[in-house]
């Protein structure tokens, strides 16, 4: 008995070791693609992230370059919490498995935010008032489709309502997809006026200050996961109230409390990072061309241009460095007071957190160094039986940098001391990377003016 099961041990080894042997032809032929994991998304729609298919001849040395560059094509479709593969060779034939562990798709988010622009705005008024609260629900790989359905209720000091649909698939061919949304937003406050580049608020007691309502649809044009071009068209009408006009009379154009436009937009990326997180290796490339047309005449035509480029790099043993650009170009014959947004919102120099600069054109400039401090695959949380929450990754970071930027502002400069001068920060700090793609910042920066502070977000800062 002992010896039967000696020999079955052996010749189970035996089989192994010839699948697991390396191929020694010059060039091979795929096989077959398989997917193990994937319980809800489609193996068809995972196929088409790949850009290897069945009966695709390879050189064999760079086999493996090509399954690992395919595993991390399928690991920025951000549905799973890792991927790994195999692949078995006979006889010039390679049988390849990707295997998986899908994350939980359906996310009931609570909402409690605050209604500043970031953290370290609110965390200068502390004001318990100015938050915002609410669910938002995410249904991430509707039907296993990578489809997602998002719908936002949330009250508070800013009320939002929103739904939104994106399908990345609606050709035969996997290359076209389509997504809409309508959302409405009303606040209690509206910035009128930037003075010293500090927002200046009007607050409303009684009803809202200022409503938005939008229709947007877009197409999109998928290469891959990594190339992707699109247009997209928006309608918008907003009004505010009588208050902010006496308050700032070029808030909109004319004197005029409400408008409508259309935006028509053009975009295209190119994301060749290692990881869309929190990414290391790479480039990022995106530029956008829009179009406003203002309905009725309650507004003039505005031209944006807008571009960026990061270009991210593997210096040493741990170290790392990133260095990119982004700049901005918005051309029309009158600039509105609430069209005047470069740097403080979604781009910005680290270090001035807590100031606006407006302006119609900018110019962004950031680079940094990089220490991998710890990195672990998964922390096993075993009172958690579900695989989609039991593991958690870890990973943390030191960061060390330098920002600089420049804000052309032509038409509200008057009482702003930081548009048209150059703006600079240093400084360093701690980036923790976790599962669910939760990026958590904590640095200490120092600006031109010699001003200090210690800023928390919460992603990447390029």
């Amino acid at each position: 008995m002992i010896q039967r099961a000696f020999l079955l041990l052996c010749f189970s080894l035996l089989c192994h070791t010839l699948a697991a042997q390396p191929c020694h032809t010059a060039s091979v032929v795929v096989d077959s693609i398989q997917f193990k994991g994937n319980e809800v998304s489609k193996s068809r729609m995972l196929l088409f992230e790949l850009n290897i298919a069945p009966g695709d001849t390879l050189p064999t040395s760079e086999l493996e370059a090509k399954l690992e560059e395919n595993r991390k094509r399928l690991f920025n479709l951000r549905l799973f919490h890792e991927v790994g593969y195999t692949y078995t060779c006979d006889e010039g034939l390679v049988s390849v498995t990707y295997t998986m562990q899908e994350r939980w798709y359906l996310y009931p988010i609570p909402i409690f935010d605050f209604a500043d622009r970031n953290f370290n705005a609110w965390l200068e008024r502390r004001d318990w008032g100015r938050v915002d609260y609410g669910i938002n629900l995410i249904r991430r790989n509707f039907r296993g489709r990578n489809e997602e359905v998002r719908v936002r209720l949330q009250q508070g000091f800013n009320k939002r309502l929103e739904f939104a649909y994106r399908v990345p698939y609606i050709s035969r061919a996997h290359k076209l997809g389509m997504d809409f949304g309508v959302a409405d937003y009303r606040s209690r406050a509206i910035d009128y006026r930037t003075l010293n580049n500090r927002q200046r608020f009007y607050v409303q007691d009684r009803g809202v200050p200022i409503q938005r309502t939008l229709l947007t649809a877009g197409l999109t044009h998928r290469q891959s996961v990594q190339r992707q071009e699109g247009i997209r068209l928006t309608y918008v009408q907003e009004q505010v109230a009588d208050t902010v006009l006496e308050l700032n009379p070029q808030y909109y154009s004319e004197h005029e409390h409400k408008r409508r436009y259309l935006r028509l937009e053009l975009a295209k990326v190119v994301n060749l990072r290692n990881s869309f997180i929190y990414p290391l290796t790479g480039s990022y490339f995106e530029a956008i061309a829009a179009q406003t047309f203002f309905v009725n005449g309650n507004g003039t035509p505005i031209t944006t241009l807008r571009a960026k480029y990061v270009d991210y790099r593997h210096l040493s043993g741990k170290y790392y460095y990133f260095v990119g650009g982004e700049a901005q170009a918005r051309l029309s014959k009158h600039y509105a007071y609430a069209d005047n947004v470069a740097l403080g919102f979604r781009s910005l120099v680290r270090g001035y957190e807590l100031q606006v600069v407006g302006g119609q054109h900018f110019g962004l400039f950031k680079q940094g160094l990089t220490r991998e401090l710890f990195q672990h695959q998964g922390v096993h949380l075993k009172f958690i039986r579900s695989p989609k929450f039991n593991k958690v990754p870890l990973a943390l970071y030191a960061n060390v940098f330098t920002d600089a930027g420049y804000v052309v502002d032509e038409m509200f400069e008057k009482g702003n001391p930081l548009s048209n001068r150059l703006l600079a920060g240093i400084g360093a700090g701690l980036h923790l990377v976790t599962f669910y793609d939760f990026v958590f910042r904590a640095e200490y920066t120092v600006n031109r003016e010699k001003t200090g502070g210690f800023y928390l977000s919460g992603r990447f800062p390029f």
